[in-house]
Order: C-alpha cells, then sequence, then structure tokens
C-alpha cells in the first residue's frame, strides 16, 4: 500500500500525526497512538494491523 493512501484512510478513522522520528511518524488519535513506517510503500499486513488499530479505536467524543 502507497503510504500516501495510508495516511489518507488514518485520516479518515480520525488519526493525525502527533511526531516524526528517524525511521517512523506516530499517529494518534488523542489517547492512543501508532507508529507508522515512513516509506513509500509499506508492506500490505503492516498496513492493515494498523489500519485495524485505529478502526478499534476512534478518537474519544467529548
Amino acid at each position: 500500500m502507497k503510504k500516501r493512501d495510508l495516511d489518507k484512510e488514518l485520516s479518515r478513522w480520525g488519526w493525525w500525526l502527533k511526531r516524526e522520528g528517524g525511521n517512523h511518524e506516530i499517529g494518534t488519535n488523542g489517547e492512543d497512538s501508532e507508529p507508522v513506517p515512513r516509506h513509500r510503500e509499506v508492506k500490505e499486513n503492516l498496513a492493515k494491523k494498523i489500519l485495524q488499530v485505529a478502526r478499534n479505536n476512534p478518537p474519544k467524543k467529548k
């Protein structure tokens, strides 16, 4: 999966970029966070795992 497509899906689920590291970016929903590799192509299984975490942890409504 392309990195930009993964980023679009994450933002659709209410996740945003918290910070950038050396090889990864950290995405968050305000409470939970998930490392996202900074490559043009993200392996399909890894992308599915990251999106599964995002779907199961939507942002909390206040």
